[in-house]
């Protein structure tokens, strides 16, 4: 399985074409999406055309951009003009009428969108099971859950039936699939990614303007850099997205970087073996160099979860008069002090990183669990909690805006990935990427490795 990067170099090289670059995708997804069904509303003729005249482009000395002739697939809810989008809905089932920013961006990089991925409902659950295309399973035991609500996408850059994703996260949809099918996954910082036909409800307004954000999953490190280059930036339609530059860090090694680790956060029971590898990680951080801390900000933590609760359920239930809202949380006077509130829970964390280059914490509170009902209880360690307790380890980044970067750190005693989530300050993504790279230049975390017959 080659990376996004790798196989631009070769395709612009000539040593692969883009056509044969598709068809080896196409060829495993046949093989192996009959037991992940991960890969959806592919649309395989259209793509061979959009290979073939990156092929013939290059024949005429025409590279298009940095993803010329390579073959991906996006999360089903960033529109592709003429590929069926659904949400994993019925409500929401159509065609797509024209590219939304995410696409468009990477088709004018060169890039050949053949497909969606599945996704949970309304993208709305940390599992990926729905009434249109059914249940993903994860490729390293398709008895475990590929995670949500990007589980189509994790699944599909594990199995190497996609080279790069552009996956959302409103509460840990991209961090949680990636830790549990070991891929990397990228939260941007909230407004770095146009939300422009993203989850489109035809004529009605877009209510989801905070908390949200669109960020690339991949095997590789190098492939999440280019991918945010190409994403990221303003694009005239949505009007929140500022012209924040993506300045690329010198490299950097581990001597001095200011590293906190936290193995939970009050009030969520995680899995040892998680846990455990966060103090690892700091553990072997420190003897090369860097300085470690096991320190969170000093907030309230029940109070910064029950103000994402009420925003997320605001911000996407204020156009449903069946939603489960207080009369209160459809008036603007609530929304304004909830901002209110929530600036506050983002000033303590831009204070906190003055003395923090990075925070360490698991991405989850378990690996990869069996399928289950939705919301249902699952082991951690002997205690039955519920799944939905990973909010509490993921959330906040989306209340603050920050981004966070999941890489794979390990497995359980079952073998099961094992990733770490690492959160920096806003606008800090480059620099999350650098220090994944220090991590993996000291040994400290492994790098992407593929599952077992894959």
């Amino acid at each position: 399985m080659h990376s996004a990067t790798e196989l631009a170099r070769r395709i612009r090289q000539r040593e692969r074409s883009a056509r044969e670059a598709l068809e080896e995708h196409l060829d495993r997804i046949a093989r192996h999406d009959a037991t992940l069904h991960a890969v959806v509303s592919v649309d395989a003729a259209r793509a061979r055309a959009e290979a073939d005249a990156a092929d013939a482009a290059l024949g005429r000395g025409e590279v298009r951009g940095p993803l010329h002739g390579v073959p991906m697939t996006l999360k089903d809810g960033n529109d592709v003009a003429g590929l069926r989008t659904t949400v994993g809905t019925r409500e929401l089932d159509r065609i797509a009428t024209e590219d939304g920013a995410v696409a468009a961006r990477l088709r004018a990089a060169g890039a050949v969108v053949f497909g969606h991925t599945n996704v949970a409902p309304w993208l709305a659950d940390y599992q990926t099971a729905n009434p249109v295309f059914g249940r993903t399973a994860n490729p390293w035991n398709p008895a475990r859950t590929a995670g949500g609500s990007s589980g189509g996408a994790a699944a599909a850059v594990a199995a190497g039936m996609t080279p790069l994703e552009i996956a959302s996260d409103l509460a840990g949809s991209a961090r949680q699939p990636a830790h549990m099918c070991g891929v990397y996954g990228l939260k941007t910082t909230e407004h770095r990614v146009p939300l422009t036909g993203f989850f489109r409800i035809p004529e009605a307004p877009r209510t989801v303007r905070i908390l949200s954000t669109l960020g690339p999953l991949a095997r590789d490190l190098d492939d999440l850099s280019l991918a945010l280059s190409v994403i990221a930036g303003p694009d005239g339609r949505d009007g929140d997205v500022p012209a924040v530059p993506l300045a690329a860090p010198p490299r950097r090694e581990l001597a001095g970087v200011r590293l906190a680790i936290a193995p939970t956060v009050p009030g969520v029971r995680v899995q040892q073996a998680l846990s455990r590898q966060v103090e690892r990680i700091g553990a072997e951080a420190s003897r090369f160099g860097a300085r470690v801390v096991e320190r969170l900000p000093a907030i309230d933590w029940d109070d910064l979860h029950a103000l994402f609760r009420d925003l997320l359920a605001a911000v996407t239930g204020l156009l449903d008069p069946k939603a489960d809202l207080r009369d209160e949380q459809r008036t603007l006077a609530w929304y304004l002090t909830a901002l209110d509130r929530r600036d506050r829970f983002i000033a303590a964390w831009h204070d906190y990183f003055h003395d923090v280059d990075a925070l360490v914490l698991p991405p989850a509170t378990t690996t990869a669990f069996p399928h289950c009902d939705s919301g249902a209880a699952i082991d951690v360690d002997g205690e039955r909690r519920s799944y939905v307790e990973t909010g509490g380890l993921v959330a906040f980044c989306n209340l603050a805006g920050l981004p966070a970067l999941v890489a794979p750190a390990g497995r359980d005693d079952d073998g099961l990935p094992i990733g770490v989530q690492l959160v920096g300050p806003a606008w800090s993504e480059p620099a999350l990427i650098e220090l994944a790279r220090a991590l993996e230049r000291a040994g400290v975390l492994p790098g992407f490795q593929p599952p077992p017959g894959y």
